[in-house]
């Protein structure tokens, strides 16, 4: 959530930084805003609403010249979004200005303090307090604005990236990270600043990842210095080459990102098991694993981290873990788990799961299980991440970049790198035969080539969405393995669209949520051949003798269902463990359909972000 851009070096920096907001949208932002130096003094704008407003207010506001600046999407989280409350913030003397992403938990006692010394505040944000106390140990311990940084920030509690300059030294812009990702892109005397890579990725491919606790000064013409924030260590700064591409972060002549995310799943499937899975040698190679098996067969339990779409993909796992390694699992909300008391010890396996690696809630729940002992093994997409650098050993998904707030390829890649770590793990226990362990690797090879088959049905679902579409509740039905996706399914639509949706275990529907069926109640119903299908057909029954409007996921060929259901959408066969790869495409696909139908903004949905990085 929120972005930062910033620029330092020979080029205009108004185009770098517009550009790099624009890219950032997908994060969730409410309000947008610029601050240049042009030679002589900073000029800022800055707007509640879209990164489109600002550039509309901008041009007609102020001056765009400047080789320095910094610009910043806000979420809000300390005061209502609007003009005022957006981002960049001035310190009281106009001298320095500051964009942040986090939350400062103590600024109300700073406020305080900094108001009977003579500060006064135009904005609610705890911003504006931090970049007054940074003014205030700046001018009152006579130092530099490197080391009143951090001495400020020794002050605060909470989390935070930050990147703050002075105009009256304008060769320098300080930067720091505490719990929020921060990017600082390396060029040929030029600097960039972000919160990912993508606002900077046609100009560089080196970039620094500044560490947790860490601060950075960058200069014009001079290297970067980099040191702790808490005592005065200097780091020697480790400089990644990145592997994004710009035509990855591009729509590709797709209406909207989620839509071109859905499509790429047959091609990031298969990159997520490319040289892991050998189905001719009946191997799986995954490195994360083997040097850590012992942990893994040794372990009582695993306990899997996760929130959102994540927890739906550990529910999922729960379910082949169990199933096929006969390993006990537990899944957590991570948000949950952070503020219980949990049971861990050093025989317990964690698994923390995040597309973005920088989920707040699930890098809190990581150092709780390892100050209690546990191993903890991370699964997320983004290299170099937060999660990826906290846990012990992990694996990567090879999604590529999920601009679309709400998730759909990095559902299905976490399945299948925890569908193979579930797989090696009851190989090396013996609890799978050798020919149903190559059976499912032959199948699993298959899936890229059965989703492309599932996507298919698009026309057909965009007809259904149009149907339903004025729907005011969903119910989403499944047993075992779908029961996940029925719940993945609801909060597509609700992310979305904004429509009410539930999902259930279909064995539940009679405990409950059955009241709510009537002639206009569409109930999504996942009813492939394997598994429970029988039991799910009854269902279907009870939902039809109620007048409930049925749209049934099927496997092809499927006859019984059909005979009973409004509508049916159907998938290619395949082993059960392996069905949530493709029932979740069609829920995808309708949840997206019935947005586009309603003119909501797919891609950024309104209140949420892409990545949570603060509670």
């Amino acid at each position: 959530m929120c972005g930062i851009v910033g620029y330092i070096g020979h080029r205009d920096a108004y185009p770098i930084i517009l550009n790099g907001l624009q890219r950032l949208e997908y994060r969730g932002y409410d309000s947008a805003g610029i601050a240049l130096y042009d030679g002589t003094d900073i000029k800022l704008s800055k707007t509640k609403g879209k990164v489109s407003d600002l550039k509309s207010k901008l041009e007609n506001e102020i001056s765009t010249e400047g080789t320095l600046g910094i610009g910043h999407t806000r979420w809000a989280t300390h005061g209502v979004p609007n003009d005022v409350n957006s981002h960049p913030h001035y310190s009281n003397s106009g001298d320095l200005v500051i964009i942040h992403n986090g939350i400062i938990e103590n600024y109300e006692s700073l406020k305080k303090e900094l108001t009977k010394r003579g500060y006064t505040f135009k904005s609610d944000t705890d911003t504006e307090v931090l970049i007054n106390l940074i003014e205030d140990v700046k001018k009152n311990d006579d130092t530099k604005l490197g080391k009143a940084v951090q001495v400020a920030l020794n002050q605060v509690v909470g989390a935070y990236a930050i990147a703050v300059f002075d105009k009256t030294k304008p060769n320098e812009i300080v930067v720091a990270r505490l719990g929020s990702p921060l990017a600082i892109g390396i060029g040929e005397d030029e600097f960039f600043i972000a919160s990912d890579a993508s606002p900077f990725i046609e100009y560089t491919k080196n970039a620094i990842y500044l560490e947790d606790g860490e601060m950075a000064i960058v200069r014009r013409h001079k290297d970067i210095k980099v040191r702790k924030i808490k005592g005065d260590a200097i780091v020697d700064p480790y400089v990644q080459e990145l592997k994004l591409n710009l035509e990855q972060i591009e729509k590709g002549g797709y209406e909207h990102f989620m839509l071109k995310e859905i499509y790429e799943q047959p091609s990031a499937i298969l990159d997520t098991f490319r040289g892991r899975l050998l189905s001719k040698e009946a191997i799986i190679k995954m490195s994360g694993v083997e040097d850590n098996m012992k942990k893994f067969l040794n372990a009582d339990r695993i306990i899997i981290v996760a929130c959102g779409t994540s927890w739906h993909a550990g529910l999922v796992a729960e379910y082949i873990f169990e199933d096929l390694a006969r390993i006990p699992v537990e899944v957590e909300y991570a948000s949950e788990f952070r503020y219980r008391n949990p049971v861990i010890t050093e025989k317990d396996m964690v698994i923390a799961i995040s597309q973005s690696g920088e989920t707040a809630d699930t890098l809190a729940a990581i150092k709780l299980a390892k100050s209690k002992g546990a191993f903890v093994f991370g699964v997320c997409n983004v290299v170099g991440s937060s999660i990826a650098r906290e846990t012990d050993a992990g694996a990567y998904t090879h999604a590529g970049p999920e601009i679309g707030v709400a998730s759909t390829k990095a559902f299905t890649t976490q399945i299948t790198v925890l569908t193979l770590m579930a797989l090696r793990l009851a190989r090396a226990k013996g609890t799978i035969s050798s020919s149903d362990f190559r059976m499912h690797l032959l199948e699993l090879e298959m899936i890229p080539q059965k989703v492309e088959e599932a996507l298919k049905s698009d026309s057909y679902v965009q007809t259904i969405a149009d149907i339903y579409k004025d729907s005011k509740n969903f119910l989403y039905l499944g047993r075992g393995y779908n029961f996940p996706v029925a719940l993945e399914g609801a909060l597509k639509l609700k992310e979305i669209s904004y429509i009410h949706a539930e999902g259930y275990p279909a064995a539940e529907m009679k405990h409950g949520p059955i009241a709510l069926i009537d002639e206009q109640m569409p109930v999504v119903v996942i009813a492939t051949k394997k598994g429970h299908y029988d039991k799910v057909v009854s269902n279907i029954q009870e939902i039809k003798a109620r007048k409930g409007k049925i749209i049934g996921i099927v496997t092809k060929g499927d006859e019984s269902v059909k005979a009973l259901a409004d509508f049916v959408i159907e998938v290619p066969e395949t082993l059960e463990s392996l069905s949530p790869l493709l029932t979740t495409i069609p829920l995808q696909l309708l949840s997206y359909y019935i947005a586009v139908y309603l003119g909501k903004n797919v891609d950024q949905p309104r209140n949420l972000a892409k990545s949570v990085t603060v509670e």
